[in-house]
């Protein structure tokens, strides 16, 4: 399943964090806006543009040392369809070079609409008895608070293309628990999604011993990191929060197995915007991004075990 493949490029790069390529217009260097603008004037397709342009530099100097981009879809819907458009070419560069890519959506829904997220983000599209690739991403981000019939149609596009989807369990924002820690009888909200998610990825188990159904878990939230690290062995985990929402590198290792691995730990501005925190000229972003992924690899490796292939 996908999840092998994550977790192979992981064991490659010995590096279990992903780049969250979440970019406003603002966080890119005002020498590629110029150089945007001067072509396209002051216009959405120039945003999404220079966009692109800061993705691939960002990729060209990452992709060697990072397993995996995590391109949220929302910061690219804002520009309209050249926006979109940047989304499916982040995608197609960071496959090419070798990157697995999680586009967080978190799409949600049941029947005929699931199906079409999940042929365009998983799958492939029929076209007058043809079938394409819309956006060819690796896995998807999921709300399943729609229950099973929500996750059915992305199980589906999963076994058939070896794709992988990230459900919300614990997410890393404040407001997290005013839901997802009430509790159902002597069971919590979040706790009992986690229990969801190992079920619906008895259908999609990979060679590691992980499903490709995964789980996204904060980084603000240790305690309940360890909590469902114990209580779903076979559920890999998206973890959010690292760093620009406060969480730190021993509370993510809590996420981890006794081999270094089933956990990912997501950056999104801290690596983009590096150059920014460094104070270095911008036209050394791109360094400065791949400085800041060398950066939280060691910091987040320093207590794991070695990471390694299950034996």
């Amino acid at each position: 399943m996908s999840m092998d493949r994550l977790i192979e490029n992981i064991v490659k790069t010995q590096n279990p964090s992903v780049v969250g390529l979440d970019p406003k217009l603002e966080y890119v260097p005002e020498f590629i806006k110029e150089k945007k603008f001067k072509k396209y004037d002051r216009t959405l397709k120039a945003a999404a543009k220079a966009i692109l342009e800061f993705n691939k530099c960002i990729i060209d100097e990452i992709h060697d040392i990072c397993p995996a981009i995590k391109p949220q879809a929302a910061y690219y819907e804002m520009y309209g369809y050249e926006g979109v458009k940047t989304l499916y070419k982040t995608i197609q560069y960071a496959k090419e070079k070798g990157m697995f890519v999680m586009t967080d959506g978190k799409r949600n829904d049941i029947g005929a609409t699931m199906e079409a997220y999940a042929a365009a983000h998983l799958g492939l599209t029929e076209v007058g008895g043809e079938k394409i690739e819309a956006f060819g991403a690796d896995a998807l981000t999921v709300n399943g608070y729609l229950g099973t019939d929500g996750i059915s149609p992305l199980l589906e596009q999963c076994k058939l293309y070896d794709k992988g989807i990230f459900v919300l369990v614990k997410t890393s924002n404040k407001s997290s628990g005013e839901l997802q820690d009430l509790k159902i009888g002597d069971k919590t909200v979040y706790a009992t999604m986690g229990d969801m998610c190992e079920k619906w990825g008895e259908e999609v188990m990979g060679k590691y011993g992980y499903s490709g159904v995964g789980a996204v878990v904060g980084a603000t939230y240790p305690e309940q990191l360890a909590e469902m690290r114990a209580a779903l062995p076979h559920t890999f985990f998206l973890v959010p929060g690292y760093g620009a929402q406060g969480g730190g590198a021993e509370g993510v290792s809590k996420g981890f197995d006794k081999n270094g691995l089933g956990a990912i730990v997501n950056s999104s501005r801290g690596v983009m915007c590096a150059y920014k925190k460094e104070g270095c000229d911008e036209q050394d972003f791109a360094k400065a991004a791949r400085r800041e992924v060398i950066r939280m690899k060691e910091d987040i490796i320093s207590y794991l075990p070695k990471i390694a292939l299950p034996e």
